[in-house]
Protein backbone atom coordinates (compact mmCIF):
# COMPACT_ATOMS: atom_id res chain seq x y z
CA UNK A 1 0.00 0.00 0.00
CA UNK A 2 1.11 3.77 -0.60
CA UNK A 3 1.84 5.75 2.08
CA UNK A 4 0.84 9.12 3.03
CA UNK A 5 4.69 10.23 1.95
CA UNK A 6 4.33 9.13 -1.07
CA UNK A 7 1.44 10.80 -1.80
CA UNK A 8 3.40 13.76 -0.54
CA UNK A 9 5.83 13.58 -2.79
CA UNK A 10 3.14 13.00 -5.60
CA UNK A 11 1.77 16.55 -4.74
CA UNK A 12 4.95 18.19 -4.24
CA UNK A 13 5.85 17.09 -7.98
CA UNK A 14 2.91 18.95 -8.99
CA UNK A 15 3.40 22.17 -7.59
CA UNK A 16 7.01 22.10 -8.50
CA UNK A 17 5.55 21.13 -12.41
CA UNK A 18 3.41 24.32 -12.41
CA UNK A 19 5.79 26.39 -10.47
CA UNK A 20 5.25 29.28 -13.68
CA UNK A 21 1.54 29.58 -13.27
CA UNK A 22 0.95 32.96 -11.42
CA UNK A 23 0.04 32.47 -7.46
CA UNK A 24 -3.85 33.17 -7.79
CA UNK A 25 -4.03 30.52 -10.97
CA UNK A 26 -2.56 28.01 -8.66
CA UNK A 27 -4.73 28.94 -5.81
CA UNK A 28 -8.23 30.25 -7.13
CA UNK A 29 -10.84 28.42 -7.35
CA UNK A 30 -12.11 26.87 -10.88
CA UNK A 31 -15.70 27.12 -12.32
CA UNK A 32 -15.50 23.67 -13.67
CA UNK A 33 -13.11 21.65 -11.46
CA UNK A 34 -12.64 18.69 -13.46
CA UNK A 35 -11.00 14.67 -11.83
CA UNK A 36 -9.11 12.24 -13.28
CA UNK A 37 -10.21 8.70 -12.31
CA UNK A 38 -8.93 7.47 -9.14
CA UNK A 39 -5.91 5.34 -8.58
CA UNK A 40 -7.64 3.53 -5.30
CA UNK A 41 -11.77 3.14 -6.03
CA UNK A 42 -12.09 1.45 -2.81
CA UNK A 43 -10.33 1.38 1.10
CA UNK A 44 -11.56 1.25 4.50
CA UNK A 45 -11.58 4.24 6.98
CA UNK A 46 -8.27 5.74 6.87
CA UNK A 47 -7.52 5.17 3.68
CA UNK A 48 -5.45 8.08 1.91
CA UNK A 49 -7.14 9.10 -1.25
CA UNK A 50 -4.65 11.31 -4.11
CA UNK A 51 -7.31 13.05 -6.15
CA UNK A 52 -5.37 14.62 -9.25
CA UNK A 53 -7.03 16.41 -12.24
CA UNK A 54 -7.95 20.30 -13.42
CA UNK A 55 -9.03 23.24 -11.46
CA UNK A 56 -8.59 21.70 -8.16
CA UNK A 57 -7.66 24.69 -6.58
CA UNK A 58 -9.92 25.93 -3.61
CA UNK A 59 -11.69 23.28 -1.92
CA UNK A 60 -13.68 24.66 1.10
CA UNK A 61 -15.48 20.61 1.90
CA UNK A 62 -15.16 17.11 0.90
CA UNK A 63 -18.09 14.99 1.89
CA UNK A 64 -18.79 11.04 1.63
CA UNK A 65 -22.64 11.10 0.71
CA UNK A 66 -23.84 8.35 1.91
CA UNK A 67 -25.01 9.91 5.53
CA UNK A 68 -23.54 13.54 4.53
CA UNK A 69 -19.76 12.58 6.37
CA UNK A 70 -17.43 15.27 6.00
CA UNK A 71 -13.38 14.38 5.32
CA UNK A 72 -11.18 16.71 6.95
CA UNK A 73 -7.96 18.05 4.57
CA UNK A 74 -5.12 19.98 4.66
CA UNK A 75 -5.51 23.18 2.43
CA UNK A 76 -1.88 22.90 2.04
CA UNK A 77 -1.95 19.39 0.35
CA UNK A 78 -4.58 21.42 -2.14
CA UNK A 79 -3.73 23.09 -5.38
CA UNK A 80 -5.14 23.29 -8.78
CA UNK A 81 -3.96 19.65 -9.71
CA UNK A 82 -3.97 17.31 -6.73
CA UNK A 83 -5.95 17.13 -3.52
CA UNK A 84 -4.54 14.90 -0.94
CA UNK A 85 -7.38 13.39 2.15
CA UNK A 86 -8.27 10.21 4.06
CA UNK A 87 -11.33 8.16 4.20
CA UNK A 88 -12.83 9.48 7.60
CA UNK A 89 -13.21 7.30 10.36
CA UNK A 90 -17.36 7.64 10.07
CA UNK A 91 -17.67 7.08 6.50
CA UNK A 92 -20.71 4.53 5.54
CA UNK A 93 -19.40 1.28 4.04
CA UNK A 94 -21.04 0.58 0.56
CA UNK A 95 -20.59 2.37 -3.18
CA UNK A 96 -21.14 6.33 -3.08
CA UNK A 97 -19.76 9.58 -4.43
CA UNK A 98 -17.52 11.76 -2.73
CA UNK A 99 -18.67 15.26 -3.05
CA UNK A 100 -16.04 17.81 -3.50
CA UNK A 101 -17.39 21.73 -3.05
CA UNK A 102 -14.93 25.09 -4.01
CA UNK A 103 -15.05 28.38 -2.85
CA UNK A 104 -17.17 28.89 -5.95
CA UNK A 105 -19.91 26.27 -4.88
CA UNK A 106 -18.91 24.71 -7.56
CA UNK A 107 -18.77 20.69 -7.10
CA UNK A 108 -17.39 17.68 -8.53
CA UNK A 109 -18.41 14.10 -7.87
CA UNK A 110 -15.90 11.15 -7.57
CA UNK A 111 -17.45 7.48 -7.04
CA UNK A 112 -15.68 5.02 -4.06
CA UNK A 113 -16.62 1.99 -2.30
CA UNK A 114 -16.20 2.34 1.68
CA UNK A 115 -14.81 -0.67 2.33
CA UNK A 116 -14.24 -1.06 5.65
CA UNK A 117 -13.74 -3.78 8.73
CA UNK A 118 -16.40 -4.06 11.01
CA UNK A 119 -14.82 -3.05 15.20
CA UNK A 120 -15.72 -4.01 18.34
CA UNK A 121 -15.06 -1.50 21.36
CA UNK A 122 -17.49 -2.80 24.08
CA UNK A 123 -19.93 -5.34 25.11
CA UNK A 124 -22.74 -6.07 27.20
CA UNK A 125 -20.89 -8.78 29.10
CA UNK A 126 -17.74 -10.73 29.19
CA UNK A 127 -19.59 -14.04 29.95
CA UNK A 128 -22.54 -16.03 28.51
CA UNK A 129 -24.86 -19.31 28.46
CA UNK A 130 -24.63 -21.30 25.36
CA UNK A 131 -27.85 -20.51 23.26
CA UNK A 132 -29.52 -18.66 26.04
CA UNK A 133 -27.73 -15.07 26.66
CA UNK A 134 -27.67 -12.49 24.37
CA UNK A 135 -24.56 -10.79 23.96
CA UNK A 136 -24.34 -6.78 22.25
CA UNK A 137 -21.06 -6.04 20.87
CA UNK A 138 -20.81 -2.26 19.96
CA UNK A 139 -18.40 -0.83 17.71
CA UNK A 140 -18.50 0.32 14.34
CA UNK A 141 -19.39 -1.42 10.50
CA UNK A 142 -21.91 -4.08 12.32
CA UNK A 143 -24.40 -3.84 10.02
CA UNK A 144 -22.40 -5.60 6.87
CA UNK A 145 -21.42 -8.69 9.47
CA UNK A 146 -22.55 -12.16 7.55
CA UNK A 147 -20.81 -14.21 9.62
CA UNK A 148 -20.00 -14.82 13.70
CA UNK A 149 -17.95 -18.31 14.95
CA UNK A 150 -16.39 -19.03 18.09
CA UNK A 151 -12.20 -18.49 17.15
CA UNK A 152 -10.65 -22.03 16.46
CA UNK A 153 -13.66 -24.10 16.96
CA UNK A 154 -16.01 -22.81 13.60
CA UNK A 155 -19.24 -22.93 15.82
CA UNK A 156 -21.42 -20.63 14.59
CA UNK A 157 -23.50 -17.69 16.54
CA UNK A 158 -26.71 -16.96 15.90
CA UNK A 159 -27.21 -12.56 14.39
CA UNK A 160 -30.37 -11.42 16.50
CA UNK A 161 -29.95 -7.88 14.93
CA UNK A 162 -27.29 -5.58 13.53
CA UNK A 163 -26.93 -1.59 12.61
CA UNK A 164 -23.80 0.21 11.78
CA UNK A 165 -23.12 0.29 15.58
CA UNK A 166 -24.45 -2.81 17.73
CA UNK A 167 -24.62 -5.89 16.59
CA UNK A 168 -26.62 -8.67 18.49
CA UNK A 169 -25.89 -12.47 19.11
CA UNK A 170 -26.48 -15.29 20.68
CA UNK A 171 -23.75 -18.12 20.92
CA UNK A 172 -24.09 -21.34 20.34
CA UNK A 173 -23.88 -24.91 22.31
CA UNK A 174 -20.18 -25.17 23.16
CA UNK A 175 -17.78 -26.92 25.39
CA UNK A 176 -15.17 -24.28 25.38
CA UNK A 177 -14.23 -22.68 28.72
CA UNK A 178 -13.78 -19.12 26.82
CA UNK A 179 -13.35 -18.17 23.84
CA UNK A 180 -12.97 -14.68 21.10
CA UNK A 181 -15.41 -14.25 18.62
CA UNK A 182 -14.54 -14.04 14.39
CA UNK A 183 -16.19 -11.90 13.10
CA UNK A 184 -16.69 -11.46 9.13
CA UNK A 185 -17.93 -9.26 6.87
CA UNK A 186 -17.94 -8.70 2.49
CA UNK A 187 -14.52 -6.51 4.09
CA UNK A 188 -12.54 -9.03 5.72
CA UNK A 189 -12.92 -10.64 9.21
CA UNK A 190 -11.50 -9.50 12.40
CA UNK A 191 -10.82 -11.42 15.85
CA UNK A 192 -12.50 -9.30 18.77
CA UNK A 193 -9.71 -8.27 22.03
CA UNK A 194 -12.85 -9.12 24.24
CA UNK A 195 -12.39 -13.12 25.52
CA UNK A 196 -16.08 -14.31 26.44
CA UNK A 197 -16.15 -17.50 29.13
CA UNK A 198 -18.80 -20.06 29.23
CA UNK A 199 -20.71 -19.90 32.47
CA UNK A 200 -21.75 -23.95 32.37
CA UNK A 201 -18.19 -24.45 32.05
CA UNK A 202 -16.96 -22.32 35.33
CA UNK A 203 -17.07 -22.95 38.99
CA UNK A 204 -19.65 -21.15 40.68
CA UNK A 205 -20.12 -19.31 43.66
CA UNK A 206 -22.65 -17.18 42.58
CA UNK A 207 -25.34 -16.74 39.31
CA UNK A 208 -29.12 -16.01 41.26
CA UNK A 209 -28.14 -18.05 43.64
CA UNK A 210 -25.08 -19.23 45.99
CA UNK A 211 -23.76 -22.57 44.92
CA UNK A 212 -20.99 -25.31 45.77
CA UNK A 213 -21.66 -24.83 49.41
CA UNK A 214 -21.26 -21.42 49.30
CA UNK A 215 -23.49 -18.77 51.44
CA UNK A 216 -23.74 -15.17 52.07
CA UNK A 217 -21.86 -14.17 54.48
CA UNK A 218 -19.75 -11.20 56.30
CA UNK A 219 -19.24 -8.54 58.87
CA UNK A 220 -22.43 -6.61 57.28
CA UNK A 221 -25.72 -7.36 56.30
CA UNK A 222 -25.43 -9.94 53.04
CA UNK A 223 -28.55 -11.34 50.88
CA UNK A 224 -29.82 -12.66 47.54
CA UNK A 225 -31.60 -9.05 45.92
CA UNK A 226 -33.88 -9.19 42.47
CA UNK A 227 -33.72 -5.81 42.82
CA UNK A 228 -30.61 -5.17 40.82
CA UNK A 229 -28.49 -7.61 38.81
CA UNK A 230 -25.84 -7.73 36.04
CA UNK A 231 -27.45 -11.59 34.32
CA UNK A 232 -30.04 -13.76 35.37
CA UNK A 233 -32.81 -12.07 37.80
CA UNK A 234 -30.84 -11.98 40.80
CA UNK A 235 -27.86 -10.69 42.67
CA UNK A 236 -25.96 -10.82 45.92
CA UNK A 237 -26.33 -7.38 48.13
CA UNK A 238 -23.70 -6.41 50.54
CA UNK A 239 -24.24 -3.28 53.08
CA UNK A 240 -20.75 -2.14 54.57
CA UNK A 241 -21.60 0.22 57.52
CA UNK A 242 -20.24 3.41 58.19
CA UNK A 243 -16.97 3.73 59.70
CA UNK A 244 -16.56 -0.13 59.90
CA UNK A 245 -13.89 -1.01 57.68
CA UNK A 246 -15.96 -4.06 57.47
CA UNK A 247 -15.55 -7.52 54.92
CA UNK A 248 -18.29 -9.23 53.07
CA UNK A 249 -18.76 -11.93 50.64
CA UNK A 250 -19.42 -15.44 50.82
CA UNK A 251 -18.45 -18.43 52.79
CA UNK A 252 -18.04 -22.24 52.44
CA UNK A 253 -18.21 -23.57 56.26
CA UNK A 254 -17.90 -27.29 55.23
CA UNK A 255 -14.93 -28.47 52.99
CA UNK A 256 -14.62 -24.76 51.15
CA UNK A 257 -13.04 -24.59 47.81
CA UNK A 258 -10.55 -27.00 46.93
CA UNK A 259 -7.17 -26.00 44.81
CA UNK A 260 -7.76 -27.13 41.47
CA UNK A 261 -4.93 -26.83 38.93
CA UNK A 262 -6.92 -26.22 36.08
CA UNK A 263 -8.68 -23.33 36.58
CA UNK A 264 -6.73 -19.82 36.10
CA UNK A 265 -9.23 -17.04 36.59
CA UNK A 266 -11.89 -15.70 39.14
CA UNK A 267 -13.88 -13.08 37.36
CA UNK A 268 -17.08 -11.55 38.75
CA UNK A 269 -19.40 -8.35 38.20
CA UNK A 270 -19.76 -5.64 40.87
CA UNK A 271 -22.09 -2.56 41.22
CA UNK A 272 -20.73 0.32 42.70
CA UNK A 273 -22.45 2.85 46.06
CA UNK A 274 -23.21 6.53 45.89
CA UNK A 275 -19.56 7.20 44.93
CA UNK A 276 -16.26 5.58 43.52
CA UNK A 277 -14.36 3.76 46.10
CA UNK A 278 -11.21 0.75 46.20
CA UNK A 279 -12.61 -2.11 47.80
CA UNK A 280 -10.02 -4.95 48.38
CA UNK A 281 -10.02 -8.78 47.86
CA UNK A 282 -9.89 -10.76 51.12
CA UNK A 283 -9.51 -14.80 51.65
CA UNK A 284 -9.07 -16.64 54.80
CA UNK A 285 -6.77 -18.70 52.25
CA UNK A 286 -4.31 -15.86 51.82
CA UNK A 287 -1.06 -15.13 53.54
CA UNK A 288 -2.88 -11.86 55.34
CA UNK A 289 -6.26 -14.41 56.23
CA UNK A 290 -9.97 -12.67 55.83
CA UNK A 291 -10.78 -9.06 57.38
CA UNK A 292 -9.39 -5.87 56.84
CA UNK A 293 -5.63 -5.42 56.45
CA UNK A 294 -5.20 -6.70 53.11
CA UNK A 295 -4.42 -4.04 50.50
CA UNK A 296 -2.43 -6.00 47.82
CA UNK A 297 -5.24 -6.78 45.32
CA UNK A 298 -7.35 -3.10 45.14
CA UNK A 299 -10.64 -3.24 43.41
CA UNK A 300 -11.56 0.53 41.82
CA UNK A 301 -15.29 0.00 41.73
CA UNK A 302 -16.67 2.73 39.83
CA UNK A 303 -20.26 4.59 41.70
CA UNK A 304 -23.78 3.12 40.66
CA UNK A 305 -22.47 1.23 37.80
CA UNK A 306 -22.02 -2.53 36.79
CA UNK A 307 -18.14 -3.30 36.56
CA UNK A 308 -15.76 -6.24 34.79
CA UNK A 309 -13.42 -7.79 37.33
CA UNK A 310 -10.99 -10.50 36.14
CA UNK A 311 -8.41 -11.46 38.01
CA UNK A 312 -5.72 -14.09 37.52
CA UNK A 313 -5.03 -16.57 40.33
CA UNK A 314 -1.75 -17.24 39.78
CA UNK A 315 -1.15 -13.44 41.34
CA UNK A 316 -3.80 -13.30 44.42
CA UNK A 317 -2.92 -16.33 46.10
CA UNK A 318 -6.26 -17.63 47.17
CA UNK A 319 -4.54 -20.87 48.55
CA UNK A 320 -1.30 -19.58 50.01
CA UNK A 321 -2.18 -20.97 53.30
CA UNK A 322 -3.62 -25.00 52.07
CA UNK A 323 -5.22 -26.53 49.47
CA UNK A 324 -8.39 -25.41 50.00
CA UNK A 325 -10.26 -21.96 51.14
CA UNK A 326 -13.21 -21.17 52.90
CA UNK A 327 -13.90 -17.31 52.81
CA UNK A 328 -13.88 -15.12 50.13
CA UNK A 329 -14.72 -11.43 50.14
CA UNK A 330 -14.29 -7.57 49.74
CA UNK A 331 -13.37 -5.52 51.91
CA UNK A 332 -13.38 -1.19 52.51
CA UNK A 333 -11.93 1.53 53.94
CA UNK A 334 -14.93 3.58 56.00
CA UNK A 335 -16.76 4.16 54.60
CA UNK A 336 -17.00 7.73 56.09
CA UNK A 337 -20.29 9.43 54.83
CA UNK A 338 -22.85 6.98 55.27
CA UNK A 339 -23.67 3.37 54.66
CA UNK A 340 -22.85 1.98 51.10
CA UNK A 341 -24.15 -1.05 49.40
CA UNK A 342 -22.62 -3.33 46.81
CA UNK A 343 -23.98 -6.08 44.58
CA UNK A 344 -21.90 -8.56 42.73
CA UNK A 345 -23.11 -11.40 40.35
CA UNK A 346 -21.41 -14.24 38.72
CA UNK A 347 -18.87 -14.59 40.75
CA UNK A 348 -16.85 -17.70 38.71
CA UNK A 349 -13.73 -19.61 38.41
CA UNK A 350 -13.01 -20.90 34.91
CA UNK A 351 -9.95 -22.67 33.24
Amino acid sequence: MKTLYHYVCILAIACFAFVSCKKDDKLSPSGNPQADPLEVTSGAPGTVIVLTGQGLAGMKSIIFETGNVPAGFNPAFNNDHALVFRVPDTAAAGQQDIILTNMLDKQLRVPFNVTPLPSVATVSDYNFTPAVTQLTLNGNYLNDVTEVTLTGTGAKASIVSKSQRQLVVTLPQTEVSRTKLDIRSEAGEITTTQEFVNVDQAFRLFTDSYQNGFEGWGWGAVTISTATFKSGNASSKMVYGKGGWSANGMANWGDGMAKNADLKFLSFWIKGGSQDYTLYLTSDGRTAGFGNADRSTPIRVPADVWTYVRLDLADIGLWSKGNAFKQLGLWIEGPDAQDETFYLDDVIFFK
